[in-house]
């Protein structure tokens, strides 16, 4: 979708829009400009930076899979070694920006990955953490994979159980062509495909029976409101991910909600006042917060905003126009 951008009318004072642009009570902006001026920011800024895009950790301990049969390497058949090995390898080589990946010493059967939800999709900003375990028949088999929900169903694809169908993964309808291959097949084809097939800007079509009608006008009005809806589950999905990120991880979480959290924030208050979900919010967007529609998806999203203006805070993300 392209950038939207939208002028005041109003004719309120500057003082009276800068109080109106606020969402939170007196008492709670007390709270967030004490946990902004607390936030050890050059910490969180250092450890942001060195955050490799590929590495390998040690502890595996809250992993999904750690407790499925893994055989030890010296028992393991050299071919397996072989394949995960050169997955690794593809891997450091050649990820796609926004997807980040640890791999375990200990453990060449586990995998873990975060994706960054894409720029004009109702996921933006957001942060998608996946844990994989490569069975003992693979490649013959693909590996298994897990995402961390946290209960919320945030697409088609993405159960709130944590199962994720891809037919890359033999777990979704998909033509042979799109089906796992033991030939061809990689970790890096499955992060992809996780990354531009199911985290898109209209996922309601992702609905097998549900995409023969994404070409028409009127099948817009219920993809418009899933997007609402998924932007919201998104947005909880942050506040869950702050609380308690994944191991290896923390360092990655906490930067990027600071360096992301102005942005993210700007972008609740724009869709608040009735710009699409799934618009790409620039600075150059002059947000009119008397604007702000009466809706269950406005009143919601207000609710979360609070949360994750507080959230945001606590890592040193810039918040100071919304207080």
């Amino acid at each position: 979708m392209g950038n939207v951008c939208f002028s005041s009318s109003s004719s309120a004072t500057a003082h009276q829009r800068k109080k109106n642009n606020s969402l939170a009570t007196e008492s709670q902006k007390a709270k967030m400009k004490d946990l902004m001026e607390k936030a050890p920011v050059d910490e969180i800024d250092s450890k942001f930076r060195l955050f490799k895009q590929f590495d390998s950790v040690q502890d595996y301990s809250d992993h999904h899979f750690r407790n499925n049969k893994f055989v030890q390497e010296s028992k393991l058949q050299q071919r397996w070694i072989r394949k995960i090995r050169n997955e690794w390898t593809l891997l450091e080589k050649h990820l796609p920006e926004m997807i980040y990946v640890r791999i375990y010493e200990d453990r060449m059967d586990l995998l873990r990955a975060v994706i960054v939800g894409p720029a004009g999709t109702p996921y933006h900003n957001g942060l998608f953490f996946f844990d994989f375990h490569f069975p003992e028949g693979y490649p013959n088999s693909p590996p298994l994979v897990y995402h961390h929900s946290h209960g919320l169903g945030l697409n088609p694809n993405l159960y709130a159980n944590g199962v994720v169908c891809v037919s890359l993964l033999n777990t979704w309808v998909g033509s042979i062509s799109e089906r796992w291959n033991p030939v061809m097949s990689t970790m890096l084809q499955v992060l992809v495909s996780i990354q531009g097939l199911i985290l898109n800007e209209r996922p309601y079509f992702n609905e097998p029976l549900l995409s023969y009608f994404s070409t028409t006008r009127l099948a817009n009005i219920p993809s418009r409101s899933y997007n609402a809806d998924i932007f919201l589950l998104s947005c909880k999905k942050m506040l869950y991910n702050l609380r308690k990120p994944p191991k290896h991880l923390e360092d990655f979480v906490a930067g990027h909600f600071r360096t992301q959290g102005r942005t993210i924030l700007r972008t609740c208050k724009a869709y608040m006042a009735g710009v699409p979900v799934g618009t790409v919010v620039t600075d150059s967007m002059q947000l009119d917060t008397s604007r702000i529609k009466s809706s269950k998806f406005s009143s919601e999203l207000k609710l979360l905003f609070v949360n994750l203006l507080e959230a945001f805070c606590a890592v040193g993300a810039e918040c100071n126009e919304f207080l």
